[in-house]
């Protein structure tokens, strides 16, 4: 099918049931003479498709140059992305009342005067037009794992709970799994998802009686054999380990902590020269640059892992140094048999996983850029360049994308950030990442709760910088050809932009509301559902706001009530415009069009 007839294919499906002549808003609807006529087309390729939107006279987009609107008075209409209000959270770690932002000017951080003087109550959803799209997830660790600090993080910004299955066992998982459901049950206004970890198949170091100091030239030899912990010798869990590593390799501890060179080797042992020295502890993490172990990508732990997961009904799993697609597909096959919905996101972590990323990433339904192993094992000024390419494939292929691995790592030990962690920051934002991630920061660091404030400071800031005409994502003429959701999302997008409206998307599975933020609109998408298992799968996804909701036999008495929740909870004001979607491959209700939109204003309270 052309894309001339898929646009006419979409007019023809959303004006059979349009709206136009309700009250409550506008349809789209065919060309008619009327207040107003909203255009969209983009050169030859895309044809156009007409609306009618009171206010706007006419809008032109091309797919590669934005949105151009004029309304009668000659001026673009407002578009939220110019309101750059902090978002108070909540207090700090310790007693102290010194406010995020007073913290971040005292630290020479620019913060415009304007967000100096909020509140510092409120909670993180105060702005009803501005809300931080970029979500946060927090490794739940020693530092969290109480009721008080899950509560607190959750109030703070964190949108997903990460379980680390490297550590720990499962009943201390099990605890922060009950206690993150249980938050989720008391707090109808907010969300938190659940992300299983898998450890994978790491090589680490055997235990010792205590560090050794280990100093530049000094020989020390890696074993196979078990239980071996000397000042010269220690043992390693891996079997293979000899037949893996040649004379001449580098070996990573710890990411590169330490490095050492392979100088020879027998039957079952390595006898490595100190590079750069340092001190190795029990159990690190070891690494040969540019190799990758010869290990399968789910280890039998993980396996059980994963049962405990599926029992324990988590949101997401994420798959540690997947090397091919087919390690997806066994885990979704699995997982189907199981009759269990849970998503799986890749780690992108090994050497082996690069010349593989498109197949992979096609797989899966999201993608980690775990840069801690993926910079041992490449060269380390490789690693911004991939995870630059690794957003765009996942943004392209329309996947959830994390950005992990020592976003904030000083704040373990410190209260304020390095300005390169915030620079950090800002850049996997400006590319687009969906979220953001903090290991040992909220697992194990002194200040958990000063680290996510200034994840959510940051990101918010950046966004407010990020305008809405950027380009769209390259393969929307192929994903138009997909299925006709795709079209309906970027048109639905272009047309939230223009009139400077938040997006209302009723969902059963998410589907939708995952491509409305595939393409990024300025406003917040409140993605409303009746399935508390794709509320807490939406917590992840880029600018996507999820809420419960029932969905009545009668489609405007779900329309005025989820209206009527949004400005009763002050996310909506009444009388602003927000763009209401319903669209999928499948009716909510079998009397409306599977593609639907209209624009809407907020009435009173209900």
């Amino acid at each position: 099918m052309t894309n001339a007839s898929l646009a006419a294919s979409t007019v023809a499906s959303v004006s059979s049931h349009s709206y136009a002549s309700s009250p409550h808003g506008l349809g789209i609807d065919s060309l008619q003479a009327g207040p107003a006529l909203l255009s969209l087309c983009s050169g030859a390729a895309l044809r156009t498709l007409t609306l009618r939107a009171r206010g706007i006279e006419q809008m032109q987009c091309g797919s590669q140059e934005g949105i151009r609107a004029v309304t009668s008075s000659g001026k673009p209409r407002r578009s939220p992305v110019r309101e750059t209000e902090l978002i108070p959270v909540s207090p700090e770690d310790d007693d102290s009342s010194v406010s995020t932002s007073r913290t971040l000017v005292d630290n020479g951080f620019f913060i415009p005067e304007q967000l100096r003087t909020l509140p510092e109550s409120g909670g993180m959803w105060l702005h009803p037009n501005f809300q931080r799209k970029t979500k946060i997830v927090c490794t739940i660790g020693p530092s969290s794992a109480t009721r008080e600090m899950i509560w607190k993080l959750a109030e703070t910004g964190m949108n997903v709970a990460r379980l680390n299955m490297s550590h720990g066992d499962h009943n201390s998982h099990k605890k922060v799994i009950d206690l993150v459901k249980e938050y989720n049950a008391q707090s109808p206004e907010n969300v938190i998802a659940i992300m299983l970890d898998t450890k994978g198949p790491e090589v680490r170091s055997g235990d010792l009686p205590q560090p050794l100091k280990l100093v530049k030239g000094q020989e020390f030899t890696f074993t196979i054999k078990r239980g071996v912990g000397t000042d010269k010798c220690v043992s390693v869990n891996y079997d293979d380990f000899v037949n893996d590593v040649e004379e001449g390799d580098t070996l990573l501890v710890d990411g590169g902590m330490m490095s050492l060179l392979v100088k020879s080797k027998t039957k079952d042992s390595v006898l490595c020269e100190v590079v750069d020295g340092g001190e190795l502890k029990s159990r690190r993490h070891l690494n040969v640059r540019g190799k990758s172990a010869t290990l399968p990508s789910i280890t039998e732990k993980d396996w059980e892992d994963i049962k405990f997961g599926v029992e324990n009904e988590v949101d997401f799993y994420a798959v540690s140094f997947v090397k091919d697609a087919q390690v997806v597909h066994e885990l979704k096959a699995y997982l189907q048999s199981c009759k269990a919905d849970i998503h799986v996101i890749v780690k992108i972590e090994s050497a082996d996983s690069i010349p593989n990323l498109h197949s992979i990433i096609d797989a899966s339904d999201g993608a980690m850029v775990a840069r801690g192993d993926l910079g041992a094992e490449l060269p380390i000024e490789e690693v911004p360049l991939l995870q630059e390419e690794i957003i765009r494939m996942c943004r392209n292929a329309g996947k959830a994308v994390i950005v992990a691995t020592n976003m904030l790592e000083s704040m373990i030990n410190h209260p304020t950030p390095t300005r390169a962690e915030v620079s950090d920051i800002a850049i996997a934002v400006r590319e687009g990442a969906d979220a953001v991630m903090l290991s040992g920061e909220t697992a194990h660091g002194k200040y958990p709760l000063k680290a996510v404030k200034v994840m959510h400071t940051v990101a918010l800031r950046t966004e407010a910088t990020i305008s809405g005409s950027e380009k769209p994502p390259a393969n929307l003429g192929q994903a138009f050809k997909k299925h006709m959701s795709e079209m309906f999302a970027f048109h639905a997008t272009m047309m939230s932009n223009t009139l400077g409206t938040s997006i209302l998307v009723f969902t059963r599975s998410g589907f939708m509301a995952m491509l409305l933020s595939h393409y990024r609109p300025i406003g917040t998408v409140f993605a409303f559902t009746n399935e508390k298992r794709v509320q807490r799968r939406l917590a992840l996804y880029h600018g996507v706001r999820p809420v419960m909701i029932s969905f009545y036999e009668d489609a405007e008495k779900t329309f005025t009530k989820a209206l009527g929740l949004l400005e009763k909870r002050g996310l909506l004001k009444a009388g602003e415009e927000v763009a209401l979607v319903q669209s999928g491959r499948t009716p909510i209700w079998r009397t409306e069009s599977t593609h639907h939109i209209q624009v809407r204003k907020v009435g009173g309270a209900s």
